[in-house]
């Protein structure tokens, strides 16, 4: 529905003799019945279902589709990061722009059909001038994130002593109730995050309005047939018989939906381009090459099948997320450093950006033996030994590694200017022409041209074909360091071999 707040009827008699907002239209149909109205029409014009979800086109989202058609209370279960909060705040997209609701509700009474007592005694005495509001689809969504300390009356409701008193009005009168968060959702959608967290008591206050369609709050002989739509999200280690999960609301649940990490690099690296926060206001211009990208959201599906990492926990999309953030920020504070107009984040800045991996990763006892920056460390050098196979597969790089058997060294600083760099790293026999596998030619900037070549020479050292050490830079393997070159440099070796 379209329109404008005040284009739209401002009373119950307006609002009755609107042929849109008819009693017929929406008088007596339900929230699932609206949602799944909405998605039929979203269906057969082949509009986008939930845009910003990305990479469950296949799988999460069909199921999806088949729970609200089917007018289910479904949940979703995942590891951290894996949309579960955003797929449940989409929602709201296939609610109606405007909903008519008694003014000054708390439980957004259907003008048409009101449950508490409150808008019944309004609307019979003040009839066709009862006063109208309308709900936009943001504030038809409840959210909830369970923890051990919530109450049945968080949730449901209470007796509210305070009203009673400010209100002359006797305790057991239905005009003092406290509504929960449940009763605020009605006509709406209610989510509750980690369900398996809330209290047993509470998950058992639950099963009403899944089954019955109505909660009766403590001390009322008042039984309010909210019409809401009940979501959740969980842990699948939690929702189990071994769980904290009640094993008859688990009945009561229409549909169980699992959620799961990116199946391809290129979806993950598709989400985080989406999400990251690269595209910043800053004096400097930020040019991301995509093998960065590529080498960021691989070192994420790395750690997922590492054995340090500890797989029930998971790792979340935040992690390539916050890496390439934070790997921008670096490649940015040496643009301003060292004076230059374009900032291009190269392998350096993946291992300057730690702090954005440490802290997303749950080790295992390996992994806690080894600790968190090593693994970290390890990752990174493993994600570029990846991207590094995979462009450069049948490549003859031996030139390159040959430069350094034969005695080369090179150090890389941070915040030497890039044209400097690249004049060093043009002096490597043969390195400079490898730079179209990345796309880049002799006139990209200098700054793109480093990025590409320190990245091969991280390949190389990833597959340990040369060395790296923070004294000498990038030098000759160790495993390839050939004994007779390493003597030749001392004086008097050729005399001791005659």
């Amino acid at each position: 529905m379209r329109g404008k707040p005040h284009d739209l009827p401002a009373t119950l008699g307006a609002l009755r003799r609107s042929a849109e907002f008819s009693e017929e239209r929406i008088g007596r149909r339900s929230v699932k019945d609206e949602l799944r109205n909405n998605l039929i029409r979203r269906l057969q014009t082949g509009a986008e279902l939930f845009p910003g979800i990305v990479g469950y086109d296949d799988t999460v989202i069909p199921q999806l589709v088949n729970a609200i058609l089917a007018r289910h209370n479904f949940i979703l279960l995942g590891l951290r990061g894996q949309a579960k909060s955003r797929i449940l705040r989409s929602l709201t997209s296939l609610l109606d722009d405007w909903l008519p609701a008694v003014a000054g509700c708390e439980i957004h009474d259907n003008p048409y059909r009101p449950l508490c007592r409150a808008c019944r005694e309004l609307i019979a005495e003040m009839g066709d001038e009862t006063p109208i509001r309308w709900l936009t689809p943001e504030e038809r969504y409840v959210e909830k994130l369970a923890t051990p300390d919530v109450t049945i009356a968080d949730i449901i409701g209470d007796i509210d002593p305070i009203k009673a008193a400010r209100r002359g009005r006797d305790i057991s009168d239905e005009l003092t109730i406290h509504y929960g968060l449940l009763p605020r959702a009605n006509r709406g959608i209610f989510a509750i995050n980690e369900l398996p967290d809330l209290a047993g008591k509470i998950q058992v206050g639950l099963f009403n309005i899944m089954q019955e369609g109505d909660v009766q709050i403590k001390g009322y002989p008042v039984r309010l047939p909210l019409d809401v739509l009940l979501v959740f999200t969980a842990n699948p280690e939690d929702y189990t018989a071994r769980g904290k999960i009640i094993t008859p609301l688990k009945d009561r649940i229409g549909s169980e939906i699992r959620t799961h990490y990116p199946l391809t690099v290129e979806q993950g690296m598709a989400i985080t381009r989406q999400e990251a926060w690269t595209d910043r206001p800053s004096p400097v211009r930020i040019q991301i090459p995509e093998f960065i990208r590529e080498a960021v959201e691989q070192l994420a599906f790395l750690a997922r099948e590492d054995k340090r990492v500890d797989r029930r926990s998971g790792v979340s999309q935040r992690l390539p997320i916050s890496l390439l953030e934070n790997v921008v920020s670096n490649a940015e504070r040496r643009a301003l450093r060292t004076g230059e107009d374009l900032a291009v984040p190269r392998a350096l800045d993946l291992y300057a950006a730690l702090p954005a991996i440490t802290g997303k990763l749950e080790l295992e006892y390996e992994g806690e033996l080894k600790g968190a920056e090593a693994v970290a460390r390890d990752l990174v050098r493993a994600a570029i030994g990846k991207v590094h196979s995979r462009l450069f597969d049948g490549v003859n790089l031996s030139p390159v590694v040959q430069w350094f058997e034969l005695g080369g060294s090179l150090k890389l600083e941070e915040y030497e200017p890039a044209t400097v760099l690249l004049k060093r790293l043009s002096a490597i026999h043969g390195l400079m022409d490898h730079l179209g596998v990345f796309g880049v030619g002799p006139k990209d900037p200098p700054a793109l041209r480093v990025a590409a070549a320190e990245f091969i020479l991280e390949g190389l050292y990833a597959h340990r074909r040369i060395s790296r050490s923070e004294e000498l830079g990038f030098v000759a393997g160790e495993r390839r360091r050939d004994t007779t070159i390493e003597e030749g440099r001392r004086p008097g070796f050729r005399r001791q071999l005659n």
